[in-house]
């Protein structure tokens, strides 16, 4: 944990995210093989899928699904369980902030920019230069879900902070409340 203070210090004055969330992971699952975390994702999404969605968000995901379209998971979270959750909600494709491994050990460090903010407009922007000829609709739950949101045909805000909500609302993002 001593190692993640420096990170943290630096976060409080500049609100590094990555670079907090890299240290953490480093700091944490440092040294980790595959197998161990393999495991561990093994018991920790189960958890998520049954206790940690939101009732609404699994139901637009079934309309979406239901209705064709290509289904892709964007988060800034590490591809430690990402993609097992997506594969396990039978999304198409998962982007998220992917981590480094050594000799099949993880070193905590981004072999990708970590997906968040800008990262996630300009992710979002590829996606849409990969499928120039599907309607886009993204869901975002943050202030800093904004810029991407406002890429795509419809973007949503989800539950979004009130100062979120009111920025949204000016840009033409519409904002739901889920339960």
């Amino acid at each position: 944990m001593p190692q993640a203070l420096p990170a943290l210090a630096r976060f409080v004055l500049a609100a590094d995210h990555g670079r907090l969330k890299a240290a953490w992971i480093r700091a944490v699952l440092g040294g980790c093989t595959r197998s161990e975390l393999a495991e561990w994702t093994a018991c920790f999404v189960p958890g998520v899928l049954q206790r940690g969605l939101i009732r609404d968000a699994l139901t637009a995901i079934a309309v979406h699904r239901d209705a064709g379209d290509h289904l892709v998971l964007l988060s800034a979270s590490p591809d430690l369980y990402v993609p097992t959750i997506g594969d396990a909600l039978r999304f198409a494709q998962t982007v998220c902030t992917e981590l480094e491994w050594r000799d099949d050990r993880l070193t905590g460090r981004f072999t990708t920019a970590n997906r968040r903010g800008a990262e996630k407009a300009r992710c979002v922007a590829a996606l849409r230069a990969e499928h120039p000829q599907l309607p886009m609709v993204a869901y975002g739950n943050a202030a800093s879900d904004l810029e991407y949101l406002a890429l795509a045909d419809r973007g949503v805000l989800v539950n979004g902070s009130p100062l979120a909500r009111r920025a949204a609302a000016g840009s033409g993002i519409a904002c739901v409340s889920w339960h």
